[in-house]
C-alpha cells in the first residue's frame, strides 16, 4: 500500500493512494493515524481491505493533485546515517577495503520535519546549505534488540528523506547536529510505501536532481550497512517505536555535480527519486522579512 497523511479541516488524516485512469487518488482511512494502522496487525489488514473495495469503485474519490500532503508519519526519533555507500572502485580491488568498522550516527531532531512540496526556508544563519537524498525506513513494530535475521520484519515501509544540512555549522564542532537540525531540514515522503511492496530493499536505485539535473545516482546494493543490519544494530541501543525513521544515508554526489557544487539558493529545488517509492521535490526560498509579508498584505 502506499500510505500518506494529509490535512483535513479537522486535523491530519490517514489515506491510502490508488492508481486509476483519472490519477492517483486518494482513500480516507476512518479515524486512525498512519503509525496506528502500520504498528497494528489486525488494524493494517482491515486497511487493506478498504482499500481493495475502493480500488474496485474508485467513483468520487479525491485526486492525489488536490489534497494537502503532510509528513506520512510523525517520527519519536529520526535517526540517520553518514557515510555509507561505497565509492567508485577500480576495477581488481577489494570493494570492501576502506568500510568502517561501525556505522556513522547521528540524529535529527523533530523540528527538521517538512512536508512533501512545502519550501525549506534558507535560515538567515545558513552558509552552506547541502541535500542528501536518502531512503527513510519507517519502523512498524516496537524493536528492541531484534535478531538480524529477522530485523526487516519490524519495518513497515520505506519512504524519501531529503537530509538537508548546513555545511558550515556542521563543521563548527565534533558534533553534526547544528548543521543538521535547522527548522525544516527535513522533508520526508511524499507517501509510506509498505515493505511488501518492495521485495529487495538492497535493490534499489537512488537518484537525485538538482535543478532538473541528475547529480546522484546509485544501487542501494551499494550500501555499506545494509538495512537489516541498521535496525539490527540500533535496537541494541535504543526502543525503535512505530514511526520511528531510519534515514539510510546518501550516495556520493557524481564527479560533476561534486566539480560544480555550489550551496543551494533561493529558487533552487532538489528532487530525490527512487521507482517504487515515487519523487520527492523540494524547493529552496530565501526568508521573508516581516515587512515584506505586511507589504504584500497591503498590496
Amino acid at each position: 500500500m502506499r500510505l500518506i497523511s494529509y490535512a483535513r479541516p479537522g486535523g491530519a488524516q490517514a489515506g491510502a493512494v490508488i492508481a486509476s485512469h483519472r490519477g492517483d487518488l486518494v482513500v480516507r482511512l476512518g479515524p486512525f493515524t498512519v503509525e496506528e494502522i502500520i504498528s497494528d496487525a489486525q488494524t493494517l489488514a482491515a486497511t487493506r481491505g478498504v482499500v481493495e473495495r475502493a480500488a474496485a469503485s474508485p467513483e468520487g474519490l479525491p485526486l492525489l493533485a488536490d489534497v494537502q500532503l503532510l509528513p506520512p508519519v510523525r517520527p519519536g526519533k529520526i535517526v540517520c546515517l553518514g557515510y555509507n555507500y561505497r565509492g567508485h572502485v577500480p576495477a581488481g580491488e577489494d570493494p570492501t577495503a576502506g568500510d568502517p568498522a561501525y556505522p556513522d550516527v547521528f540524529v535529527k531532531t523533530p523540528n527538521v520535519l517538512g512536508a512533501p512540496g512545502d519550501p525549506v526556508v534558507l535560515p538567515r544563519a545558513s552558509t552552506s546549505v547541502d541535500y542528501e537524498g536518502e531512503i527513510a525506513i519507517v519502523i512498524g513494530r516496537r524493536a528492541h534488540d531484534v535478531p538480524l535475521e529477522s530485523a526487516l520484519d519490524y519495518v513497515a515501509g520505506y519512504a524519501l528523506f531529503n537530509d538537508i544540512s548546513d555545511r558550515d555549522w556542521q563543521g563548527r564542532s565534533s558534533q553534526w547536529e547544528l548543521g543538521k537540525c535547522f527548522d525544516g531540514f527535513g522533508p520526508l515522503g511524499p507517501e509510506l510505501v509498505t515493505a511488501d511492496e518492495v521485495p529487495d530493499p538492497q535493490d534499489l536505485l537512488v537518484e537525485v536532481l538538482r535543478d532538473g539535473v541528475v547529480t546522484v545516482s546509485q544501487s542501494t546494493a551499494t550500501m555499506i550497512f545494509p538495512m537489516a543490519f541498521l535496525v539490527h544494530y540500533l535496537s541494541q541501543v535504543m526502543t525503535l517505536e512505530p514511526g520511528d525513521v531510519i534515514s539510510t544515508g546518501t550516495p556520493q554526489k557524481l564527479p560533476q555535480a561534486q566539480d560544480e557544487h555550489r550551496p543551494l539558493g533561493h529558487g533552487d529545488a532538489v528532487t530525490i527519486r527512487v521507482a517504487g517509492l515515487g519523487e520527492l521535490t523540494t524547493t529552496f526560498i530565501d526568508p521573508i522579512s516581516t515587512n515584506q509579508i505586511g507589504d504584500r498584505h497591503d498590496s
